[in-house]
């Protein structure tokens, strides 16, 4: 007789607006028997990709280095997904409102906050509808690059359910605490804060396991020199570092993570934040783990866990 796996779970984790890698998380509960599935953060895109119309109707659009012209309704509409599916989002608008929003950044950012919200309740709503009548539960948190304004639409949905700052159960007697936020970064992200501040925020979850030896610490950031935060240097203006040819890699995750980690011994340890730096690592008896990203080629990357017991019984990568 085959054994029944304690538990599966599938992560993904860094999509940053990518609709084509959200739609394949939603279905890879079904292609992975996972009943469930976790959004590890930076769940939300990062520019708008104006499509402007013209006075023939056409719509002109830059995109990819290139200056398209678009002459019909169906073709804008595919152009306009293919936009979503790599983590942008495309905006009908005319030259004279480009022209205003470029001279008023008040106005550019209030724009960019409609619609990022507006595609992140549309997520929420597919989510919904396509596990509706299923066992699956799915969890999404903000990552430090998201802003605050998705965070009431990630708490009011029914299916989706927003781990962040929480213990939450998991089936077979699992525990699971999570936070989307960050060490400081160059870039000054909404959820960025200090060393300390993110090691109060863990302790103060911590101490609402029951069990740590069964936990998973699903925290964005990964552990500080882990070899699942490698980064690309980068200096004051932003520009990666180069020496004698070679991009220069440093460790930029958090030490506050990594000390809950070695003092608590948690089970799992799920992490992203670091697109590059897809891997396992081994953190005293935590196996932690970083899927990696791949959204800008509207790739979903990820990882389906089994734990049985105290134990990782297997991991599986899964690119797609």
């Amino acid at each position: 007789m085959v054994s029944v796996p304690a538990f599966r779970l599938f992560f993904a984790t860094d999509i940053h607006g990518s609709e084509s890698c959200f739609k394949k998380f939603i279905y890879a509960a079904k292609v992975y028997k996972c009943n469930t599935i976790i959004m590890g953060g930076d769940i939300t895109g990062k520019k708008i990709i104006p499509c402007i119309k013209q006075s023939d109707e056409s719509y002109t659009v830059d995109w990819l280095g290139q200056h398209q012209t678009i002459r019909s309704r169906e073709e804008l509409e595919q152009l306009q997904n293919n936009i979503r599916s790599v983590g942008s989002y495309p905006y009908e608008m005319t030259e004279d409102e480009r022209a205003a929003l470029a001279s008023d950044q008040s106005k550019s950012d209030a724009l960019f906050e409609k619609i990022m919200r507006e595609s992140v309740a549309k997520w929420v709503a597919y989510a919904e509808e396509k596990l509706k009548g299923t066992n699956v539960r799915c969890f999404i948190q903000p990552g430090n690059d998201d802003t605050f304004q998705i965070d009431e639409i990630l708490s009011g949905s029914e299916r989706v359910e927003n781990p962040e700052g929480k213990s939450v159960e998991l089936e077979g007697g699992f525990e699971m605490i999570s936070t989307g936020y960050s060490n400081p970064t160059p870039w000054n992200c909404p959820r960025d804060i200090t060393e300390e501040e993110l090691g109060n925020r863990v302790g103060k979850m911590i101490r609402e396991v029951r069990n740590p030896i069964r936990s998973i610490f699903n925290f964005h950031c990964p552990p500080y020199d882990s070899e699942l935060d490698s980064a690309p240097q980068v200096d004051d203006k932003l520009n990666v570092i180069i020496k004698q040819g070679q991009m220069q890699m440093a460790p930029v995750g958090s030490k506050a993570v990594r000390a809950a980690i070695e003092a608590h011994g948690p089970l799992l340890g799920l992490h992203g934040h670091i697109h590059e730096s897809r891997g396992v690592f081994n953190v005293g008896r935590t196996t932690c783990i970083n899927p990696g990203s791949e959204y800008t080629e509207g790739i979903l990357r990820g990882v389906i866990v089994t734990l049985e017991e105290t134990k990782v019984k297997s991991y599986q990568f899964t690119s797609g």
